[in-house]
């Protein structure tokens, strides 16, 4: 049963370790989504162009039909050779700066259907242009076909043309993504006519179109982010090697790239020289900095993605994401980074901010080179955990000493009536002392001196209401959340007690040492911000005075944020809880998991 509990309160986090190795930028133009997709390679000697037609517009690119596709081939239709040299001369065309057209060389052509590359806003209204998000096309059929353009010397510009009409617009709708060599010059966007992409050979990081509308999202190779949380300070970072090496020699096998084994010595390095720049300061403090991961990642098309295994990389687009943690004993005041790193090319850098209420985007330069942070969040309170106190009239009776004593004096007057009474005397003048000492007491009872506790008889506890199940579980579920908040592995145990009792609270506390390691392996520490109760059946607990069983169901929603993203999960739950008063505290004592099951976010759930 412990096993199961653990299951719980860290399947959520393990969840958001591993969905966070993605970032959750969305590209809003619906590119992605064209019913004609084109991928554009640009490498060392030769370019290759991955088309996917629909099938739709097969006619704009029919030079690239096979013949044995054609019913009836015309006699005078050209042969293959020839039907490409006028395709790459007339009509997917990549031009030099010297006016030199690229002729293709065909590489593969088959029918398939098309990767899917679904936007989540598809249908939904853009905020910026107010028009719907596309949707890819129903038909998913698509003509697949690879080409490859050679080149003997690399062109200094390039200019692309897609299939154009007399006005020199594009013919079909085409969402277009390009790469010098591993880097992405842009996002997906729209090839709607000629655009002439400018390559910079020594660093593919500088290349760009002229139309400042092709340009991807990630643009800076150097980027600084500051996260202020509860407890904890975190400053990170993303720079290229290349970048580094203004700093750093690395004696790399091959300069052009970063083989494999030289990986784990080009991190150990850059976090050693990260660790003694940039020095932070925290409500004017300069606080020891712990480096808390340090991962090699890519710009891809959805943003900054994790490098999931160690691959072979080009030092131009090797770019290291870095986590420097600062532990702090609550929110500070103030936060202050005195960045010291800029290049020739990089002498600007963007630093952003975010703190609970959100981001705050900055810049330092050369000449203004200190990101500050203050803290104006004027209603924010600072999460805690404390434990959930038994109501004491579900522990005690209490009662007033004087009232105590009035009983007494009443059961001594009531014997001594008895026993006047059998011997036929006068009982009256008791009767009258037994009046008073009521009056007595109930003076006593209503405007008490002094009072004294008695424990109630198991056979007295009024069982909880669901009402106030629904509160108790609400607070024991968001107090064991909250203890994951803490970094400091002695403070997580000591918040756990609080709210964990038995064999659950080693259980759980092993479990979260294992949890910390995965994320020092690469994954985010996740920060549950809310749990929300959806329905609650009380029944007693067996062998116990002040137990319950609580048959509950919950959602429990978390976001990790790293490198200026944050990506939010969504989790069911349905589980049998122990709760018992332990020393008059409310803990759990035990639980079952009965279901858990990811949802979406603001997805509508039947309590």
């Amino acid at each position: 049963m412990c096993t199961r509990f653990i299951v719980v309160v860290s399947t959520l986090y393990l969840a958001l370790s591993v969905a966070s190795l993605k970032a959750d930028w969305i590209n809003l133009t619906g590119a992605e989504t064209a019913p004609n997709i084109a991928e554009i390679y640009i490498l060392d000697d030769h370019v290759k162009l991955v088309l996917e037609i629909f099938v739709r517009d097969l006619e704009t690119f029919e030079e690239l039909i096979p013949d044995d596709w054609l019913k009836d081939i015309n006699a005078e239709r050209p042969g293959l050779a020839e039907r490409i040299h006028i395709f790459s001369s007339q009509k997917f065309q990549f031009v030099t700066e010297t006016g030199e057209k690229l002729t293709a060389k065909i590489n593969l052509v088959e029918p398939r259907l098309r990767k899917d590359r679904q936007s989540p806003f598809a249908g939904m209204i853009n905020p910026i242009t107010r028009q719907p998000v596309p949707e890819a096309p129903a038909d998913k059929r698509v003509l697949y076909v690879e080409l490859l353009f050679p080149f003997s010397e690399k062109p200094k510009t390039l200019t692309i043309i897609p299939p154009l009409d007399d006005e020199g617009r594009a013919l079909v709708s085409i969402g277009f993504i390009a790469f010098h060599k591993s880097v992405p010059v842009i996002d997906f966007r729209y090839l709607g006519a000629a655009a002439e992409l400018a390559l910079n050979w020594e660093d593919p990081w500088y290349s760009k179109f002229d139309n400042p509308n092709l340009k991807r999202h990630h643009k800076d190779a150097l980027m600084s982010f500051l996260y202020i949380e509860p407890y904890e300070v975190r400053h990170e970072i993303l720079i290229r090697v290349r970048d580094v090496e203004e700093w750093i020699k690395f004696d790399f096998q091959d300069q052009e790239f970063i083989e494999i084994e030289e990986l784990e010595p080009v991190k150990e390095k850059i976090g050693k020289f990260l660790l003694s720049k940039n020095k932070v300061k925290i409500d004017g403090i300069e606080f020891e900095p712990i480096l808390d991961r340090i991962n090699f990642v890519k710009v891809g098309v959805t943003g900054i993605q994790l490098m999931e295994k160690p691959e072979r990389l080009e030092t131009s687009s090797a770019i290291v994401g870095v986590i420097i943690t600062y532990i702090t004993k609550g929110m500070p005041q103030q936060v202050s980074v005195d960045w010291e790193l800029f290049t020739d090319q990089v002498q600007s850098v963007p630093a952003t901010s975010i703190d609970p209420a959100g981001p705050l985007l900055s810049q330092v330069t050369p000449e203004d080179n200190v990101h500050t942070w203050n803290n104006f969040l004027k209603t924010y309170t600072l999460p805690t955990v404390e434990s959930v106190v038994v109501d004491p009239k579900d522990l005690y009776f209490k009662l007033p000493v004087g009232t105590l004593l009035c009983v007494l004096a009443l059961f001594l007057i009531f014997s001594s009536i008895k026993t006047r009474h059998q011997a036929k005397r006068n009982i009256y003048p008791q009767i009258g002392v037994a009046i008073v000492i009521v009056i007595v007491a109930v003076v006593l009872y209503i405007f008490p001196v002094a009072i004294v506790s008695i424990t109630r008889p198991s056979i007295t506890v009024a069982s909880l209401s669901e009402e106030e199940a629904h509160a108790l579980a609400k607070t024991l579920l968001k107090n064991i959340y909250r203890a994951f908040d803490f970094r400091d592995e002695e403070h997580v145990y000591d918040k756990l007690a609080l709210t964990v009792s038995g064999d659950l609270l080693t259980e759980v506390y092993l479990q979260n040492r294992k949890s910390l390691a995965i994320q020092k392996a690469g994954g985010a520490q996740a920060k549950i911000k809310e749990v929300d109760v959806l329905g609650v059946k009380v029944d007693p607990l067996e062998n116990s005075k002040l137990g319950y069983v609580f048959t509950t169901k919950w959602t429990a929603s978390g976001s990790v944020g790293h490198w200026g993203h944050v990506h939010i999960r969504k989790n069911l739950y349905e589980a049998i809880l122990k709760v018992e008063a332990k020393d008059e505290v409310w803990k759990i004592t035990g639980l079952e998991l009965l279901d858990e099951k990811r949802i979406e976010p603001g997805a509508e759930l039947v309590k």
